[in-house]
């Protein structure tokens, strides 16, 4: 597939993955020295870590705020941000990432379904939104508190909770034409599912990534590739 055209009545439901930000240096979840090497999953992103444990919860996350302050974003988050302003009211995008890349390259209609890394709420969910929260604590007694008087936690949907927003991301699917996954796994649920729910109102499915999914096999339309390659000039929007 040579270019991808986008047609006046088309609208796009965008998913992307870690593969997208690992191309802007920041680790994937399955890569042998990503994210997870060296900590179990069940220390740091769980409700019962956080109820263990919130002080190694947060050392876990601020080092990843860390990390995550120095990376910047690459030619696919500014492609995906262009295009969107090329087709306004027509784009959605769905990250499963929790930086801010997608944010920082000028992505409007945008939700983080896992959460946001620069974000810090409520641990009794008070009612009280989330807060801008760019700190690296270096002990868990630096934490600020919410209004109500409670700790704050990472802003983070943790292994086992319900990913944000899922009834809009239901109704944004049942209304594109088109799905363009990048750089995920395939392996992730509830995201893994969204290209069959897209299959099932008739969408295009298009996945983009340097190597095939575990799903791939739900997608009419296979690029291989890195994003930051493909993505450019990837699009031909019909006037």
């Amino acid at each position: 597939m040579s270019t991808i055209t986008i047609a006046p009545n088309d609208r796009l439901f965008v998913l992307t993955g870690a593969g997208i930000s690992a191309e802007s240096g920041l680790p994937t979840f399955r890569a042998e020295d990503g994210l997870w090497a060296g900590f179990r999953v069940e220390d740091v992103c769980t409700p019962d870590a956080w109820r263990r444990d919130p002080a190694g919860v947060w050392a876990f996350y601020s080092s990843r705020r860390a990390q995550g302050q120095k990376a910047n974003p690459n030619p696919a988050h500014i492609a995906l941000a262009e295009l969107e302003a090329e087709i306004p009211g027509r784009f959605f995008l769905c990250t499963q990432n929790v930086d801010d890349l997608h944010d920082r390259a000028g992505s409007k209609n945008l939700i983080h379904m896992h959460g946001e890394l620069a974000k810090s709420r409520c641990e009794r969910e008070c009612g009280r939104p989330p807060v801008e929260d760019r700190a690296v604590y270096a002990s868990l007694g630096e934490v600020a508190r919410c209004a109500c008087g409670a700790r704050l936690r990472p802003h983070i949907v943790f292994f086992g909770e319900i990913p944000l927003e899922m009834p809009r991301i239901e109704r944004e699917i049942s209304r594109a034409t088109m799905m363009i996954v990048v750089g995920t796994s395939g392996s992730v649920y509830p995201a893994a599912g969204f290209v069959h729910w897209a299959r099932q109102s008739g969408a295009k499915t298009v996945y983009i990534g340097p190597e095939p999914p575990l799903n791939a096999a739900a997608f009419t339309h296979i690029v291989e590739g890195k994003a930051g390659e493909v993505l450019p000039g990837l699009f031909h929007v019909q006037p």
